[in-house]
């Protein structure tokens, strides 16, 4: 287990089920991701739960953010990681709505970042966001990250194009940020 100040990371669950199933079919909750777009069969969420619960693909790492209380709020992972050359991209949702804006997405992308950066030896992390996903940009600035890229209106969402923006942070950025 990862821990932080408001949050813990562990592993992924195939108990965890109802609420992945939940947050994937909540227009709310998916409006700022890139999927969401259909609605997803209990079967599909389980077996793509199953595949995350059991991978050992080194590429891939999807953990579940507990709030300290225990409260499953979410999913966080490192994606496409490339050890040769340090790098991977990162992706978070906070599926509970009732724990938005709060601190606890921030807390748990620190705590991903901190492990990537220490223990996986990654010089960097890159991610994309929605451009109307303003609180996600404003959490992911105190961390480090800096916008290198936009492809303008690139993504159709409830029936407007958004732009879709890239940001990285190094490890040195990371850590002058979050010292």
């Amino acid at each position: 287990m990862l821990t932080g100040e408001k949050v813990n990371l562990r592993a992924i669950d195939p108990t965890d089920l109802d609420n992945c199933l939940s947050w994937v079919n909540d227009r709310e909750v998916t409006r700022f991701l890139s999927t969401g777009l259909w609605p997803v069969s209990r079967k599909s969420e389980e077996e793509w739960l199953q595949r995350r619960a059991t991978s050992n693909d080194p590429a891939e790492k999807v953990l579940a953010i507990d709030a300290k209380d225990g409260t499953y709020l979410g999913n966080i992972g490192l994606h496409k990681i490339d050890f040769p050359a340090g790098t991977a991209e990162l992706g978070i949702v906070i599926g509970r709505k009732d724990y938005w804006g709060r601190g606890y997405g921030t807390d748990a992308a620190k705590i991903l970042l901190r492990h990537a950066f220490d223990n996986l030896r990654l010089r960097k992390v890159m991610l994309t966001v929605l451009g109307s996903n303003v609180r996600a940009q404003k959490s992911y600035l105190k961390l480090g990250f800096k916008q290198v890229g936009c492809l303008k209106a690139h993504l159709l969402k409830e029936g407007q194009f958004e732009d879709l923006t890239y940001m990285e942070v190094f490890k040195e950025e990371f850590e002058q940020a979050c010292k």
